[in-house]
């Protein structure tokens, strides 16, 4: 839409969606005038080689005329084809647009555990692709994005712009929230009151999140009761595997480090924490998808927010504009159909097959247009 053309001819608005098809009108216009040197060429040639009453003689009925008519009907359908290619619309109405959906919160787990690399390239960096795609499936639906470790604070307001929400999204690194940690209780909380500041437009709220289930904090039965009293649903996707992982480190420059370690000198493993999340998703009336290798379940997640209620969020007086294509498609087709079926030339043979040799006529043939 960003290279369509519009202009206004008498008062009308014209808007030319796809405007480089217009290149097929030039190339009909030369296979026309190739046509017509065609023509030109044969004809001089046959007054060169034949007098008149020759010519007369041995290719009567043969006319330019006939294949004049073949090539403008040919270019002409090709034209119009073109016209129709560039997807033109004609005059402007106006119609009142709704737009229906959903609010929507995801709550990202940005803490060190999510460094771990049982999912590849790292449980976050994983995470923040699959969201960028659950964005991409998104039709209407309003968007926020939180981010927590040991607080949580929102990164993105709700929105349907979903270009900037992925901006947002990219932004998203380890060192988002300072305090590290991992507090489930302050990312629901802070899920719940961006989507209660949100306007209250949509019947259908959910929350996802995305974690690896290790909680560092108290709270978590408080923060999960007053989100179902609100008929907010909660689906959670843990990222990770049970087994456990160390937790990489890096240095200033980014490379590896290490492993994190305790303070007995112990690496640290950090493990996918089911119970808690099959918890939370149980008492909130959603549901609990596990990712072992990368896949956080997007589709199902898609699936099971396009199962909420959705309300109008607004209505608005939109212009439209009328499609024309049609117009110029169907006649292009009909005009190429006609010209093909027109004969190029009568045969010599047919013609006059006792009045002229056969070097005569194959002459004449070579020739005649």
């Amino acid at each position: 839409m960003s290279h369509a053309f519009q202009f206004s001819w008498l008062g009308v608005p014209i808007r030319l969606l796809h405007p480089m098809a217009l290149l097929g009108v030039a190339g009909a216009l030369v296979l026309l005038g190739l046509g017509v040197l065609d023509i030109w060429r044969r004809r001089a040639l046959l007054s060169r080689l034949f007098v008149p009453e020759a010519r007369e003689r041995l290719a009567p009925g043969v006319s330019a005329g006939r294949t004049m008519a073949r090539s403008a009907l040919l270019s002409a359908g090709l034209m119009c084809l073109a016209i129709g290619m560039s997807q033109p619309q004609c005059g402007t109405h106006t119609e009142l647009t709704k737009r229906t959906g959903i609010d929507v919160v995801v709550a990202l787990d940005a803490s060190r555990s999510m460094q771990a690399q049982d999912v590849r390239p790292s449980r976050l960096a994983r995470a923040k692709l699959e969201l960028s795609d659950l964005l991409d499936r998104l039709r209407g639906d309003r968007i926020g994005l939180v981010v927590f470790a040991a607080d949580a604070f929102p990164q993105c307001p709700l929105t349907t712009d979903y270009a900037a929400a992925k901006l947002f999204l990219k932004a998203i690194t380890y060192d988002s929230v300072p305090q590290q940690g991992t507090s489930l209780s302050s990312a629901l909380l802070t899920s719940k009151e961006l989507l209660d500041n949100g306007g209250g437009v949509s019947r259908g709220r959910a929350v996802i999140l995305l974690t690896d289930g290790e909680d560092h904090e108290a709270g978590i039965e408080d923060a999960v009761d007053q989100l179902a009293q609100d008929n907010i649903r909660v689906f959670t996707v843990g990222i990770g595997s049970t087994s456990g992982e160390p937790i990489p480190l890096s240095d200033d420059h980014g490379r590896f480090a290490g492993y994190k370690r305790d303070k007995a000198g112990q690496t640290v493993m950090t493990r996918l924490n089911e119970e808690v999340l099959k918890e939370i998703a149980e008492k909130t009336g959603g549901r609990y998808f596990h990712s072992t290798a990368g896949d956080v379940g997007i589709p199902a997640v898609a699936e099971e927010l396009e199962r909420l209620d959705k309300a109008e969020f607004e209505s608005r007086l939109s212009i439209a504009y009328a499609e024309r294509f049609r117009e110029f498609v169907a006649p292009g087709l009909l005009l190429i159909l006609i010209g093909a079926s027109l004969r190029r030339r009568r045969a010599i043979h047919e013609a006059a097959p006792n009045e002229a040799s056969p070097n005569e006529a194959s002459a004449a043939e070579a020739v005649a247009p």
